[in-house]
């Protein structure tokens, strides 16, 4: 199982440097991330998007149809197309998730900011996680991208992570904590 993880991990990353660079080498890095964020939007909200590219009984070519139609809608840029062409041909859609994350990592880290993913008992509003994230960016004294995951599993509080760093603020985990004792 581990390996079948490490396995995707690095060939999402492999896919993600790939559209980086290529990005990079025609100075459309920014046109490129909002695409990749307009993507992963409709992948969040979009049901049969999601089970669109992650199923595996539909045929690349109506995924390929469907992927165009959506780049065009998007307007998406010829590099960003053919990318998810390739993607769809290559039977490797169902990597989009993993390439959008590892692609938004790159983008941070050629910035210079730091990644961290919130997670929350209750959904947060923007401006909330805007607080957020300029007060761990004054206390880091480091730019900070935040992603966040709304989870009903942690009863209340929040978990932050941020490389290596963990804080977890939740009853979830407080409880745990007592139970062990």
């Amino acid at each position: 199982m581990s390996s079948n993880i490490s396995f995707s991990s690095s060939t999402s990353e492999r896919y993600a440097l790939a559209l980086y660079e290529l990005a990079k080498e025609k100075s459309q890095i920014e046109k490129t991330t909002e695409e990749i964020n307009n993507l992963k939007e409709i992948l969040v909200k979009s049901e049969d998007f999601k089970n669109m590219v992650s199923n595996p009984t539909i045929a690349r070519h109506d995924q390929g149809k469907a992927i165009a139609k959506i780049s065009e809608y998007l307007n998406f840029s010829i590099i960003f197309k053919k990318f998810l062409g390739l993607l769809t041909s290559k039977g490797r859609l169902f990597f989009l998730d993993s390439i959008i994350n590892s692609f938004q990592r790159l983008v941070s880290i050629n910035k210079g900011e730091l990644i961290a993913e919130l997670f929350s008992s209750k959904e947060l509003s923007a401006d909330e996680i805007n607080i957020i994230q300029k007060d761990l960016s004054a206390n880091l004294d480091r730019k900070l991208k935040i992603n966040y995951h709304y989870n009903p599993d942690l009863i209340g509080g929040f978990t932050i992570k941020i490389g290596s760093i963990m804080i977890d603020t939740s009853i979830k985990n407080k409880l745990k904590r007592l139970k062990i004792k």
